[in-house]
């Protein structure tokens, strides 16, 4: 599948083509602020950190044809006055502005590791065109979800139309093999009442699940006896009949009256239930920066797609949102933006930190 519209470049052209900033500073520290157009600085930075990123996050304009300000007298407030200070423009729209993103992404796939993964945040208005462009960028394999972050309290507007109070994050690997440390949300109270109406002798609350999976095996291990039964028709054991074997005798399956065995699941020994695809992470009511993340967003991310030591990229980096969250969790970090007022706000975010080591460079 591919979107076909005027104006769009050869992905060959863009790598080979695109010039590279200069940069008028020396890299003398593992982590990068760059103020710069993020075309030419991407293309700079291939020379340096080709498949060395193990994570990419982005929330780019979103082709909303709108200025965003940052208001004076109000320095924690995001604006709209006349005299106040521009942040950024988002005037692109379109296929113009579909080609803008993707001219970035081609170049940024060559900077991610083979372990690496992309997460792009965007508005539902134009998110599905950049679905199909990272498809031919990323690869439809290498698609893992559409997540839905919940923004805002609902509307209440006059418009005839649901309220909107999502907007979508895109999230693809550039293989089959990237970082995934599977992150878990903590049970809450209900979860557990929910979830392990069981309790043992001891006092213990658990659960049972089946010891079988659908899918036949017909010569592996999983197709074998266990204590004499066979697996239902149609379906396989999950373990091999000896792991089995080991778990009943560790006191770990429990047997029904009919004969029938399901593991036993402890709660305490679990540490919370998959994360799912809708998240709530809402915007600041007073942000420093027009349409700043809420950094527990980005720590989610950083904790699921990235490990210690790793870099994080995030070449519309805005407020620097992304890379305080990298510093707090041990990882480099590459902020890069076109616009002052972003360089400001992050470096003095940064101020926080007096133990990080970082280059400020113009490109």
């Amino acid at each position: 599948m591919e979107l076909s519209y005027s104006g769009k470049k050869p992905a060959g052209e863009i790598l080979d083509n695109t010039t590279a900033c200069d940069f008028k500073e020396e890299i003398s520290a593992e982590n990068l602020l760059i103020r710069g157009d993020n075309l030419f600085v991407l293309q700079k930075l291939r020379e340096r950190y080709a498949n060395k990123i193990d994570l990419i996050y982005i929330d780019p304009p979103f082709a909303t044809n709108t200025t965003y300000t940052i208001g004076n007298e109000r320095a924690n407030t995001v604006s709209m006055g006349n005299n106040d200070d521009v942040a950024y423009i988002d005037n692109l729209k379109g296929f113009e502005y579909v080609e803008f993103i993707r001219e970035r992404l081609v170049i940024a796939r060559e900077l991610l590791s083979d372990i690496g993964s992309i997460y792009l945040h965007i508005d539902y208005k134009i998110g599905h065109y950049i679905k199909i462009i990272m498809d031919e960028i990323f690869g439809i394999e290498n698609f893992k979800n559409d997540i839905t972050r919940i923004k805002c309290n609902p509307k209440n507007f006059q418009r005839k139309a649901y309220g909107n109070i999502k907007d979508m994050i895109l999230f693809y690997s550039k293989t089959k093999n990237a970082i995934w440390n599977d992150p878990k949300t903590p049970f809450n109270n209900s979860d557990k009442n929910k979830l392990f109406k069981k309790t043992d002798k001891n006092g213990r609350a658990y659960t049972t699940i089946p010891l079988h999976a659908p899918g036949e095996t017909k010569n592996g291990a999983t197709a074998a006896e266990f204590k004499g039964i066979k697996p239902p028709k149609g379906r396989h054991w999950r373990s091999d009949p000896k792991e089995l074997e080991e778990l009943d005798k560790a006191g770990l399956i429990e047997w029904s009256s009919n004969g029938v065995p399901r593991k036993i699941i402890y709660a305490d020994e679990k540490d919370g239930k998959k994360t799912q695809d809708i998240w709530e992470f809402k915007d600041y009511q007073y942000p420093d920066y027009p349409t700043e993340k809420n950094i527990d967003l980005l720590k989610s991310i950083i904790l699921a797609s990235s490990n210690e030591g790793s870099i994080v990229l995030d070449f519309f980096c805005g407020s620097g949102t992304t890379l305080i969250a990298a510093q707090e969790l041990k990882r480099n970090w590459i902020g890069v933006d076109q616009s002052g007022q972003a360089i400001k706000i992050t470096k003095k975010k940064l101020e926080n930190f007096p133990e990080c080591k970082y280059s400020y460079i113009e490109g």
